[in-house]
């Protein structure tokens, strides 16, 4: 995506990126947009990164993402549909996807509750309990899914092997 600047619409929240500290973008503030991806959207702000959820969208003058599923035939829960929820979920810094970059260490699908193990590019970071919060309410959107839990873990720690060869390749690294 290429860089713009553009005004917002209307007073919204966002989170500094790396520390996830809540901060209010006002109204007629411009921003740079830097990242819009899977409905989220990273901005430049005097010189700080933020992220904007997606439900803020029309903040930025952008329509919101909704993420779309086929129905399963049956009354369960289909994984693909949780992979594809998950991979949306996009890292605020890198435009990658959490599931491209290896950050989701297990999925497992229990009479409609799902329950997620992943972890952090780095152990520190502030935005892991807002990126913890977006996959879980882009996995309570799947068709069937009654409850959504995710555990952050930090081993094994994370490593760029962990990332699939389309992400290595997009980022230029081998």
């Amino acid at each position: 995506m290429e860089r713009r600047i553009v005004t917002t619409t209307r007073a919204c929240s966002a989170r500094l990126v790396p520390t996830g500290d809540e901060i209010t973008i006002p109204a007629g503030t411009f921003v740079t947009l830097t990242q819009a991806l899977g409905g989220t959207f990273t901005v430049v702000l005097e010189g700080n990164m933020a992220r904007i959820a997606g439900h803020d969208a029309d903040a930025l003058g952008l329509p919101v993402e909704v993420l779309e599923f086929p129905l399963p035939d049956a009354e369960t829960v289909a994984e693909e549909n949780v992979w594809h929820a998950l991979n949306s979920v996009y890292d605020p810094e890198i435009p990658v996807s959490i599931a491209e970059l290896g950050l989701v260490y297990s999925v497992h699908i229990n009479d409609g509750r799902v329950d997620i193990r992943m972890t952090l590019t780095a152990p520190g970071c502030g935005m892991g309990p807002v990126l913890v919060e977006e996959v879980k309410e882009r996995v309570a959107t799947v068709p069937h899914v009654s409850a959504v839990e995710v555990e952050l873990v930090f081993d094994p720690p994370w490593s760029r092997d962990m990332m699939t060869e389309e992400a290595q390749l997009q980022l230029g690294v081998f």
